[in-house]
């Protein structure tokens, strides 16, 4: 009988060699290793998990914060190692909901989620 649980830790050795994995690891180090970029980042993480925060406690975002927001996102969007690493991140983040979708699928079928 097969031990889910090697499985999942073959699962999690075989992620951690993929190459969008491996892609999104040496992009992080590039930013990390580049200062202007390493703050920028930061700084548009912190807006990120703030709104995300206030949506969920079902707060307004001040139109001010929002506009600081967009700027933020705009210089962002002007440095080349940001915007690869959102397209990686991206890419590993599809990557994960399709594994967590195959892995639901017996418990959808069993609950009826398809119906």
């Amino acid at each position: 009988m097969t031990n889910l649980y090697d499985i999942a830790y073959n699962l999690e050795k075989e992620i951690r060699k993929s190459p969008e994995l491996i892609e999104l690891v040496a992009l992080q180090q590039e930013i990390t290793a580049d200062e202007t970029a390493n703050e920028l980042l930061q700084s548009f993480r912190g807006i990120q998990m703030k709104f995300q925060t206030m949506q969920m406690m079902g707060q307004e975002i001040p139109e001010e914060e929002m506009e600081m927001a967009e700027e933020t996102l705009s210089v962002a969007q002007q440095n080349e190692k940001i915007v690869k690493l959102l397209e990686v991140e991206q890419r590993v983040s599809m990557m994960v909901n399709d594994i967590t979708k195959i892995i639901m699928k017996p418990f959808e079928e069993l609950y009826g989620a398809d119906e």
